[in-house]
């Protein structure tokens, strides 16, 4: 069966984000003050063929750990859903 998933890898929040802290900066010189404290990260689609949705997601969160996220310096969730 194949799945869907959605993943968003994110900065830790005791990190500094330095691309959010420079697009909150933007903000405030396009007369945004009122957005505060952006983060950027990245959102990842997959799709997975497994038999069954638990499979599916064990796979995605191996790719997480090994490939898609440095758990060092980023945290990640997700969302898997039928095709």
């Amino acid at each position: 069966m194949k799945y869907f998933a959605d993943i968003n890898v994110m900065p830790m929040k005791a990190l500094l984000d330095p691309q959010g802290k420079a697009v909150t900066g933007s903000m405030k010189n396009l007369g945004l003050s009122e957005i505060e404290n952006v983060r950027i990260g990245k959102h990842i689609t997959l799709e997975i063929e497994a038999e069954t949705k638990e499979a599916a997601s064990v796979k995605v969160d191996e790719a997480c750990k090994k490939l898609l996220c440095n758990q060092i310096m980023e945290f990640y969730e997700f969302t898997i859903k039928e095709a």
